[in-house]
């Protein structure tokens, strides 16, 4: 069995406002909207994301507001630590994740509303991160997807983020490695589905 504190794991971020989506005509908190399964059965958008985050045996743990607690219920159902936060964007989300997450080897940073990756794009990222200076991410078509990973030694910057400022800046050209992926890492659901 894998020692999980020594491994990369997974950082669910879920404490964005869904703006976007709620401009579209859509209803509540997106990530908690009806999506079909595989086998057609509606479930919310965030437990077809944990679903095959958790699938993967890494270690769980996901970024959301105080208030939330259909949220808070349902990663905890899956097994995810939690991270309270009144959050101003993605850099703060992920700055607290991965603060809550020291232990971890490397960090796979993912959007909570990324409910088309599968168990495989998680496992192709972290078996990318074979040292700590590495960072890897799934592509399609030329357009950068997720899940983005990165290694230990990206502690110090992730940690730093603040705002609305993601991970992005901390990506090297010369250390990225591009994997792979299909129409699914860049399929995220600021629209309500039809």
């Amino acid at each position: 069995m894998t020692d999980k504190r020594h491994t990369a794991g997974i950082l669910l971020l879920a404490a964005g406002k869904g703006q976007r989506f709620q401009a579209a005509g859509g209803q509540g908190n997106k990530l908690l909207a009806p999506y079909a399964d595989a086998n057609g059965q509606y479930r919310p958008l965030l437990a077809l994301t944990l679903a095959a985050a958790t699938a993967t045996g890494l270690p769980l743990h996901l970024v959301t507001r105080p208030q939330e607690s259909a949220i808070i219920d349902l990663a905890q159902t899956y097994g995810a630590t939690v991270t309270l936060l009144d959050s101003d964007g993605s850099g703060d989300s992920i700055a607290a994740g991965v603060r809550a997450t020291a232990n971890w080897r490397g960090w796979l940073i993912v959007p909570g509303d990324m409910a088309w990756l599968t168990t495989a794009d998680y496992l192709k990222v972290a078996n990318a991160l074979v040292d700590d200076a590495a960072q890897a991410r799934l592509m399609w078509q030329e357009i950068p997807g997720h899940p983005v990973g990165f290694g230990r030694a990206y502690f110090d910057g992730l940690s730093a983020l603040n705002g609305d400022q993601g991970a992005r800046q901390l990506l090297s050209p010369q250390q990225l490695q591009r994997l792979p992926g299909h129409a699914g890492v860049i399929k995220d659901a600021d629209l309500p589905h039809p």
